[in-house]
């Protein structure tokens, strides 16, 4: 399928990005990393999510592309009004709303199978060109690859063999979320192939990352100028939005529901066999990654995030694994501002 229907903005790393390029379409994440005028106040109430109102701001001061629609993904209330706000705004723009389920049972797997499909019908008609199961199964292998070239990318950083670092690998996850698959494929396998500058001096201290929205290289930067080294992180804007799906057999869209649904989860899944899942999750993924301390940054007011703090903390606490909480408005001067209490951090853990 070649790629020529113009662009499909996208704010949510559960968007289905293979339906997007299977229509014909290139994808482009609106983040929250731009600096643009302080507009969506208008319109949102001032205690809700930053990295919504940022995404906003960018749609307000015409901070984005000419987009032929925009996809979103009803994962949460504030990405909800984001979509009532974005319709106020850009009256004349294409613009969807797909429903997320929260856990992944065979009944919501088969319910957001049908949601696919119904995306899958209204970018048909946004550019005319009918998906078909060869060209979606294409699209589904092209950012496979993708997904695989970001695993072999992450354990480079982890090995501190990757030039620039953590923050090398967040701009790459920046790169890629904003270029089509083949163009991220080309790009990726050359940073693959540089040499790592020669490192002297003691090593940073094994940190495990997690929360929601971190887009921008320079926090990681600043927590490797603390001492800390990033060796594995679980954000929205990191290793959750490129994760592989499993062709199978049978209903391609099936499998995809399955495969989105299935990705490491955010706070805003559950489980209710597991309901203090995502503490386990966060412990077990700092065990694996060898790390010795865990830094949690999540945007201010995220609700989801906020009831489950307490469960991390214990099941981190559990592991005998120190954790250190930073909350942001998703600006560098948010973080910045947090440098004392990182360099505390990690000073304790050496």
């Amino acid at each position: 399928m070649s790629v020529n229907k113009g662009v499909i903005g996208f704010a949510c790393a559960y968007t289905p990005l293979p339906l997007i390029r299977a229509a014909g379409f290139e994808s482009y994440r609106v983040l929250p990393n731009v600096d643009c005028p302080d507009q969506a106040g208008r319109l949102l109430h001032d205690n809700l999510c930053p990295h919504v109102k940022r995404v906003l701001d960018r749609a307000m001061s015409g901070m984005i592309p000419d987009l032929k629609g925009m996809v979103f993904m009803n994962s949460c209330d504030s990405m909800r009004r984001l979509y009532d706000a974005w319709k106020a705004v850009k009256t004349d723009m294409n613009i969807v709303l797909i429903d997320l389920p929260s856990v992944s049972t065979n009944a919501s797997i088969g319910f957001f199978r049908d949601e696919l499909e119904r995306l899958s019908r209204t970018i048909e008609q946004w550019g005319g060109t009918a998906i078909d199961d060869a060209s979606l199964a294409g699209s589904i292998g092209l950012y496979n690859r993708v997904a695989s070239l970001f695993t072999a990318l992450r354990e480079k950083s982890r090995r501190s063999e990757l030039k620039g670092d953590s923050a090398a690998l967040q701009e790459a996850y920046n790169r890629a979320s904003i270029a089509s698959p083949e163009e991220a494929i080309a790009f990726l396998e050359a940073i693959l192939d540089e040499v790592a500058d020669t490192k002297k001096g003691e090593p940073g201290v094994p940190v495990y990352l997690f929360g929601n929205v971190l887009p921008e290289p320079e926090a990681f930067t600043l927590f490797e100028s603390c001492g800390a080294h990033i060796v594995s992180d679980d954000l929205c804007t990191g290793s959750r939005l490129f994760t592989a799906i499993e062709p199978g057999g049978g209903d391609i869209l099936l499998n995809m529901a399955r495969g989105i649904l299935g990705r490491p989860p955010c706070a805003r899944t559950f489980s209710a066999e597991r309901p203090g899942s995502l503490g386990g999750d966060v412990a077990a993924g700092a065990v694996k990654a060898g790390a010795r301390g865990v830094i949690g940054y999540t945007a201010k007011f995220c609700d989801p995030y906020i009831a489950r703090l307490p469960g991390v903390r214990e099941s981190l606490r559990r592991e005998g694994i120190p954790f250190l909480l930073l909350e942001g408005d998703c600006t560098l001067r948010s973080i910045g501002q947090h440098r004392t209490r990182i360099e505390a951090f990690v000073e304790m853990m050496r």
